[in-house]
């Protein structure tokens, strides 16, 4: 498949780029989702409570990450994209590492933060990049191609996890140079910062594609962006929020489902690891490629609302999976459930950032992907996880009534997700029409 000297950057320069973004997405995955089985070792070693320890996992990274996304978005749509991401992962790892250093909550909950602001970088700058490096009816495949680091950084998070609890039960602590001695899990957080900042001189190998599509390369006011944006408000609010739903259930149940299969089932946590890891990492990335793929094929065959039809094919698909997983007795069964739950709830995120792309001006892009970053983090990320946790400490008082908290919390947010996206498809096809109209007129 050949590029046809259209502009766009030959189909090996361009793919090449998508593996070297992807990379990038891993990287902060793991670095992100590392503490999600480190719960044990990070809790003793602190003196900390779950709450405080949910604020690590959590809001804290949450909060900064989506504040700061809509500043570096902005940049993004002006500046080198490729610096830009350079910068943000020399940023994050050097956090990372960090982290592996802090004695004290205070300063864990610091590093944390500065991971969130790092990763801030990455996202709205790669959406860009590959936006300008395929034509509009490859794009939703790239996107998701890039976006599969989400699935293989979160499952190679557990799998390291489930390794690192294995080697701490036999190893203890480890003599480093300089540092003196360091604990098995801060041991990880140093080899993670420094595998990023070796993977920074791999930017280099991207190069900036030209920007197109309307008003390329020219900062557009803040106040034109918002008044582009209240123009197609429905649309942003039924696409962000639709969207959001299902990230809601998707991180909600990613922090969980770990404990879940040690309180209910009585796995232990390397098991867990390596079992769910497994899962996350396969069925993650076929969910979210398929899904691109589909939005890709539909589009050809002229539907121009794909990209969010695809987002409401797999929130109808995830309803009976969220409802049966939690109540099977065996584990074995819970598990092989888990894989079209997360074939389901992965389906969707290749295709909503590149929605985002196909209703808005180049010159916005980096600006409405931060937004979309913000309301899905922040809902997803910030809030799926200590909501999971309010509702088996408060609604059901009950450490081993998780099962139900995770049905709950799920079916909720995926019924209220089928309801926005269905009800977004009118607006959103209308939202493409008005691009081409606002491209029609005379600057």
């Amino acid at each position: 498949m050949h590029n046809n000297n259209n502009g766009y950057p030959s189909s090996a320069r361009a793919w090449a780029t998508v593996a070297i973004l992807m990379v990038a997405y891993v990287l902060s995955f793991i670095d992100r989702q590392i503490l999600n089985l480190l719960v044990g070792p990070i809790r003793r070693d602190l003196l900390i409570s779950d709450t405080q320890m949910s604020l690590l996992m959590g809001l804290s990274f949450a909060l900064f990450y989506t504040v700061c996304g809509i500043p570096l978005g902005r940049l993004a749509d002006t500046r080198s994209r490729r610096g830009l991401i350079a910068l943000g992962v020399l940023f994050w790892s050097a956090a990372t590492a960090a982290c592996g250093m802090a004695r004290l909550y205070w300063q864990f909950l610091l590093c944390r933060i500065g991971v969130g602001v790092g990763e801030a970088a990455l996202s709205p700058a790669a959406y860009s990049l590959i936006a300008d490096s395929f034509p509009a009816e490859r794009r939703a495949t790239a996107i998701s191609v890039y976006s599969m680091g989400v699935y293989l950084g979160s499952g190679l998070a557990f799998l390291l996890g489930g390794l690192v609890i294995k080697l701490a039960s036999a190893q203890g602590d480890v003599l480093l140079p300089v540092l003196g001695e360091v604990r098995p899990w801060q041991l990880i957080f140093l080899a993670l910062g420094a595998a990023g900042v070796l993977f920074s001189l791999l930017l280099l190998a991207v190069r900036e594609p030209a920007r197109r599509g309307v008003g390329a390369g020219v900062a557009v006011p803040l106040a034109d962006v918002g008044r582009y944006i209240r123009a197609n408000r429905r649309t942003v609010l039924c696409h962000n929020f639709g969207f959001a739903g299902l990230s809601f259930a998707g991180y909600g149940s990613a922090a969980w489902v770990p404990t879940f299969f040690i309180r209910t089932h009585g796995w232990d946590a390397g098991q867990v690891g390596i079992v769910y890891g497994g899962i996350v990492a396969l069925f993650g990335c076929l969910g979210i490629v398929f899904g691109g793929r589909l939005a890709d094929w539909m589009a050809r065959h002229g539907r121009s609302d794909a990209n969010m039809r695809v987002g409401l094919y797999a929130a109808i698909a995830a309803v009976p999976c969220v409802l049966s997983f939690p109540l099977v007795d065996s584990g074995v069964w819970a598990a092989v459930l888990m894989a079209p739950t997360v074939f389901c709830l992965s389906m969707p995120f290749g295709v909503a950032p590149a929605a985002i792309q196909e209703i808005m001006p180049n010159t916005m892009r980096g600006q409405a992907s931060a937004i979309y970053l913000f309301v899905i983090t922040l809902i997803g990320l910030g809030l799926g996880p200590t909501a999971v946790a309010l509702v088996t400490d408060y609604g059901f008082g009950d450490d081993q009534a998780l099962r139900y908290s995770l049905l709950l919390v799920s079916a909720l947010a995926v019924f209220s997700s089928i309801l926005l996206l269905a009800q977004g498809l009118k607006p959103y096809r209308e939202s493409v029409v008005r691009l081409q109209q606002w491209a029609a007129e005379p600057a």
